[in-house]
């Protein structure tokens, strides 16, 4: 039997100080003012259907209505508190919440506080965000 690509993963572990913060994210496609860590995912450990993050979103702080088109999105907010984004509109969403969003759905997340928001979230069928299928309502598909 050939193994797969998760048969060839071994176990992986890493810190929240060892991980560096995510460049390159641009405001015209949503990001904007986060802290951004790709925690597990297809570069720090070669999982290529699975990307978990680390997110603070300082007050005023934003990830701008997107959607991704090759995978489902889940987030529990750790700390804070704001509005996320649906495709019904806004809704308020706090500590302890727990989202699920199934791929193609439009969904974000604003701090409307003034303290930070901490978010824990993944992905479930892409490992990196070039294979997440992003598509954000301003700056269009980016990847």
């Amino acid at each position: 039997m050939k193994p797969d690509s998760r048969t060839a993963l071994t176990p992986f572990r890493t810190n929240l100080k060892d991980v560096p913060k995510v460049g390159g994210l641009k405001e015209k496609d949503g990001w904007i003012n986060m802290q951004v860590q790709f925690l597990i995912g297809e570069r720090a450990c070669n999982s290529d259907q699975l990307l978990v993050g680390w997110t603070v979103l300082p007050p005023g702080a934003q990830h701008d209505r997107h959607r991704h088109f090759n995978c489902d999105e889940f987030w529990i907010v750790i700390k804070g508190h704001g509005v996320m984004y649906t495709d019904e509109g806004e809704k308020p969403s706090g500590e302890g919440d727990i989202v699920f969003t199934p791929r193609g759905h439009w969904h974000g997340f604003k701090n409307t506080s003034s303290a930070d928001v901490v978010l824990v979230w993944g992905w479930s069928g892409a490992g990196s965000l070039e294979e997440a299928g992003y598509e954000s309502v301003e700056g269009g598909r980016t990847h």
